[in-house]
């Protein structure tokens, strides 16, 4: 009898939290259209304000899109763009995260590697455009490395910075309870630094963003920073409003995929992003 009145209580109590739930998605998803429509209503008055000669509006670039996608010149733009913008972020993920932990952890390397990451991470990508491309042609290796170069030093500041903030007494209490070195790395300063780590690899897709279009611009045929320029130089401003547009949606889609894996990743440390 008790079992069954427990289990008839605890049906209403549950129906209520997934009620609360979708009320919250609900209120989520109104918001984000009603930010749109606000958003597209602003660029349409300003469309009517300064003419189609600089501004395009919103129906203008509906319809070049429209065009381009056609021909195949948008979804090419956008597979060659995202290709090179993932693997130059993936390597530098790759590569950041290791010497972060290492640069955190140990004085040495630290002490070794920062003049060269103080150094380097204030000169911008754009400053190397010229020297990729003369050093790897107009290929795809140029545009990978110059946003590798992007990425890693991101990465790189944001791991050690989570490796150093990680509390000297935990650090002492596992080895007074005799962990080893790679036990205190694996159950302590991991969980603590993948916050960090996390972080940095967003703020790396977006400057990752920002160097694919200098690069591209500069030294290729087929990508959104090439479309955007090739654009310019046909005076098809609506196709210019393709390509920003297309950039900034391309962004959010890719931060939106790494924020929905990465909280799945840190659900079990009770972080939230």
């Amino acid at each position: 009898m008790t079992v069954a009145t427990a289990g008839t209580a605890a049906t209403p109590q549950a129906r209520r939290r997934s009620d609360r739930a979708s009320a919250r998605s609900l209120r989520t998803i109104g918001l984000y259209t009603l930010s749109v429509l606000i958003g597209v209503g602003v660029w349409q008055l300003l469309a009517i304000q300064y003419g189609s000669s600089l501004v395009a509006s919103p129906k203008e670039t509906l319809s070049a899109a429209e065009e381009l996608a056609r021909d195949g010149t948008l979804t090419n733009s956008i597979i060659a763009s995202g290709r090179r913008i993932l693997i130059g972020w993936g390597l530098g993920i790759v590569v950041g995260v290791p010497v972060g932990l290492l640069v955190g952890q140990i004085k040495v390397v630290r002490q070794l590697l920062d003049p060269y990451i103080e150094f380097f991470r204030f000169i911008p990508p754009v400053a190397f455009v010229t020297l990729a491309v003369v050093w790897l042609g107009i290929g795809e290796s140029s545009k990978v490395v110059l946003i590798f170069y992007t990425a890693v030093f991101i990465v790189t500041l944001n791991t050690s910075a989570g490796v150093m903030a990680v509390s000297e007494s935990k650090l002492r209490a596992a080895a007074g309870l005799g962990a080893s070195r790679r036990q205190i790395l694996q159950r302590i300063v991991l969980p603590s630094t993948v916050p960090h780590i996390i972080t940095g690899a967003r703020l790396a897709m977006g400057n990752s963003f920002l160097t694919i279009v200098s690069a591209e611009i500069v030294a290729a045929q087929v990508g959104l920073g090439s479309l955007i320029w090739t654009s310019r130089n046909y005076g098809r401003i609506d196709w210019v409003f393709v390509g920003i547009i297309t950039l900034g949606i391309l962004g959010f889609v890719f931060d939106r995929v790494l924020r929905i894996v990465a909280s799945r990743a840190l659900r079990r440390y009770g972080v939230k992003l």
